[in-house]
Order: structure tokens, then C-alpha cells, then sequence
């Protein structure tokens, strides 16, 4: 059941995707070659937890961490521990702040100080996918006119769109219906709705689209090792378009 939200609701999750935002500016200044994703991980908490919130990850399914940091061909849930960063690395950091009950989400993928054009331009085509499905996000469109703008978008490119991890909506639950692929025809899927409040994430691997799970169980990385990234908003439908939360 896909669950509208009044415009009370909204607010909340205005000031939780806020903080979201605030959280990743934060990181951003601490990341460099040497830090550890433990590092960025404590300087998260502390941060959310400092604002009266609370890291919407930290123990969600037994997650260990308060943020997912994953680098290089690890796409997504990369927990935070003692690995290093090395320049020429990428990491996506993937962020949720639960304020008043109700939760904001959003992942980004930066550079370690210098790297290839190769993963410059992997990284600026995955953040162009997102904006491209965000465009198509307004009250009547199908849902899956985000996914078709996407995949568009990436496959244009030369690069794949990993099948098993979607979007989703977000509320009092981190993860609610719908669920948003970031690919597929366009036009199926419910009609989107003043109120409806969505997690846009297009994950894209430079090589193959296949992913597998390391035996932690969490950490999601691409089968031919390569380079990926992940970008993410959470938005609300409005009612000529959509409002971006997870901003300052």
C-alpha cells in the first residue's frame, strides 16, 4: 500500500532529509586518503545524533553501522570499519536521518581526492540519470517513467543498471511501497499522487550489471570488479512537479 503524506508529514521529513543533506556535506570535508570508512562513519553519528536525530540505518536488520560507506566496486551496504581510503578512489555514502519518527535517505558517491576521468565520468552520468527520472516525477505520470529515463540515461552511456536493488518509497518506515526499479518500460506502474514521498536511487556498474554478496552478508559488490555508483534524493510529489527533500 502506497501511503500519501499530509503536508504536516512533509515537514518532518523536510527537516529529516535536511539533516540528510547536512550529514553528507560534513563527510564530504572529512574525506581524503587515509581516513577509514569508521572514521566517516563515527563523524556521521555524531553529527546526526548531535541534532537530536537519530541514523535511520544503525541497527536496521542488524546493520552495524549508521551509514553504508561502499568503495569502488562495492555498490551498496559497504559497512563501515577499517579500511582506508586511497587516493583515486570512489565511495558512495549512503545516508539516513530519522527525525520525530519519520526518516530521510540519500546516498552519494564522491571522489578521494584525485581520480580517473574513467570514474569522473561514471560518476557524472550516474548523477545525471537520477535528475533525468526525477524530471519525469509529477502527479499523473506512471511510476515507471522514472525507471524508463534512467536506464535511458545510463545504457546511452555504455553502462549497466544493476536489476536487484530498486527504490522505494519512505515514511515512518525507511522502506514502504512503492517499489522503483531503475529500469523498464515506460507508462505501467500506479500513477504518482500529491503526497506520494519516493526514494530515487539509480545504482550503475561500468562493467556488467551483475552483483553479488560478499559473506558478511551485506556488502553488495559487482561480479567483474567493476567500478560503480549510486546516487539517491528522497522527494515528494507535488503538485506541479516534485520538492526535493534531502537538500540544504
Amino acid at each position: 500500500m502506497i501511503i500519501c503524506k499530509s503536508n504536516a508529514e512533509i515537514e518532518i521529513m523536510r527537516e529529516a532529509g535536511r539533516l540528510v543533506a547536512l550529514t553528507h556535506k560534513e563527510l564530504q570535508k572529512a574525506i581524503r586518503p587515509g581516513i577509514t570508512t569508521g572514521e566517516l562513519d563515527a563523524i556521521a553519528e555524531t553529527f546526526i545524533r548531535k541534532h537530536g536525530a537519530k541514523p535511520s540505518f544503525k541497527g536496521y536488520g542488524g546493520f552495524a553501522g549508521s551509514i553504508c560507506t561502499s568503495v569502488n566496486e562495492e555498490l551498496v551496504h559497504g559497512i563501515p570499519g577499517n579500511r582506508k581510503l586511497n587516493e583515486g578512489d570512489i565511495i558512495s555514502l549512503d545516508i539516513g536521518a530519522e527525525v520525530d519518527g519519520y526518516h530521510g535517505d540519500s546516498a552519494w558517491t564522491y571522489g578521494v581526492g584525485q581520480i580517473s576521468q574513467e570514474n569522473q565520468h561514471l560518476l557524472d552520468i550516474t548523477e545525471k540519470s537520477l535528475y533525468e527520472g526525477l524530471a519525469l516525477a509529477k502527479p499523473n505520470a506512471r511510476l515507471t517513467d522514472i525507471s524508463h529515463a534512467i536506464q535511458v540515461c545510463v545504457e546511452e552511456a555504455g553502462y549497466s543498471i544493476v536489476r536487484e536493488y530498486v527504490g522505494h518509497g519512505i515514511g515512518r518506515d525507511l522502506h514502504e511501497d512503492p517499489q522503483i526499479p531503475n529500469f523498464g518500460p515506460p507508462g505501467r506502474g500506479p500513477r504518482l499522487k500529491v503526497g506520494m514521498v519516493l526514494a530515487i536511487e539509480p545504482m550503475v556498474n561500468a562493467g556488467k550489471r551483475y552483483v553479488r554478496t560478499l559473506a558478511d552478508n551485506w556488502t553488495v559488490v559487482t561480479v567483474d570488479g567493476s567500478m560503480c555508483a549510486h546516487f539517491e534524493h528522497t522527494i515528494a510529489i507535488t503538485e506541479d512537479g516534485y520538492e526535493i527533500l534531502t537538500k540544504e
